[in-house]
Order: C-alpha cells, then structure tokens, then sequence
C-alpha cells in the first residue's frame, strides 16, 4: 500500500475516532434571519397554512361577490395584487430556508464521503493482508511438498510410480501431495512380490 494512501487512513481515522468522541450537533438556526426563513418556510409548506388561506380567499371573494359594500369587485385586482405580494416575499425567504438547508445537507454529504473513502480504504487493506497470508500459505505448502518429495525421493520411491487421485490439480509437474490418497502403482507392487523369496 502506498505511503500516501496509509497516512490518508490514518488521518480519516483520527478524524473519525474525533468524530464519535464529539455527537454532532443539531443544526439549528443561529441568526434571527435564518430562525425567521425556516419559520416561514414551515408555516408556509404546511396544509394548515393552505387551508387558512383558501378559507380567506373564498370569504374574499364570497364578500366580494355578494356584498353592496364590495372592496374588491369582480376581476379582484386588490386580491391579485395580495397574492402578488405575498409571493414575491414568501418565494425569496423560502429560498433562504433551502439555501441554508443545502449547506447542512453538504456538510453532511462530506461527512459521508469521508466515511465512505476510509471503508473503501479499509477493505483494500483487509484484502492486502488476506492476500499476504494466503502467499505465505502457498509458499508454507511448497516448502512442505518439496521436504515430503525428497523424503519419499530418499526412501527410493520414484515419484513416477506415485498414482494421484483422480482430478487433483497438481500446481508444479513434479511436486505431489503426499497423503494416503497416493498408491504404488499395482505393476510395481507385483514385481517386488515376485522378487520376494
């Protein structure tokens, strides 16, 4: 693993062993124009807020319609203009709300990315270590093959005289695993039964 990449770990988990030591706090409001934006913005987003105001739009124009003292007559211009005005102030602060929103959420976006590039870290050098152990595995069955090769070698056993059992994968032509699963091969047990007195 290289070096840059093992002190990028270090470092991401320091900041998360930093991290879990201080919970992270709730993002409230700190200014009275932030606190103001989100009260607007959830009175606003809200079927309370929509019934109240169909309810007053409807008495408005119910007055309006039915009434001699009439303050609104048919096209309702004042009441366009009431709608005007309240969407050209309510849409700024909504957008105030969110804008502060979209920082909380990408604040937490890089939190997120963090914790998921120290996992990914992680499990590269979980596999490393894995693949490190299984070398030392492989070359550990090599050395055993070759020590068990030149035993049954010394002991005047030609390997070829070895039968396998069938469907071993053999990794190195002459090396053979060595277990009971091994037979001298019938010809050359019947020549030293016939060479016997």
């Amino acid at each position: 693993m290289p070096k840059n990449a093992h002190d990028l770990l270090v470092q991401l988990r320091d900041h998360a062993a930093a991290r879990r030591k201080k919970p992270p706090a709730i993002e409230a409001p700190k200014t009275f124009a932030d606190r103001a934006a989100d009260w607007i913005a959830g009175l606003v987003g809200s079927w309370r807020f929509v019934i109240i105001q169909s309810a007053l739009l409807a008495a408005w124009l119910i007055f309006n319609i039915v009434s001699q003292a009439r303050v609104d007559p048919y096209p309702f211009i004042l009441l366009n203009l009431l709608l005007s005005f309240q969407a050209a102030y309510t849409a700024p602060v909504i957008m105030m709300s969110q804008n502060r929103q979209s920082d909380i959420d990408r604040a937490r976006n890089m939190e997120d990315y963090e914790v998921n590039r120290k996992a990914e870290l992680e499990i590269e050098t979980l596999h490393e270590k894995i693949d490190l152990l299984r070398e030392q595995e492989i070359a550990q069955l090599t050395a055993a093959i070759a020590r068990l090769t030149k035993a049954i070698e010394a002991k005047g056993v030609a390997l070829s005289s070895l039968t396998p059992i069938p469907g071993l994968a053999l990794r190195a032509p002459r090396e053979w695993v060595v277990r009971e699963c091994f037979t001298i091969s019938s010809d050359r047990t019947d020549r030293s039964r016939s060479a016997r007195p």
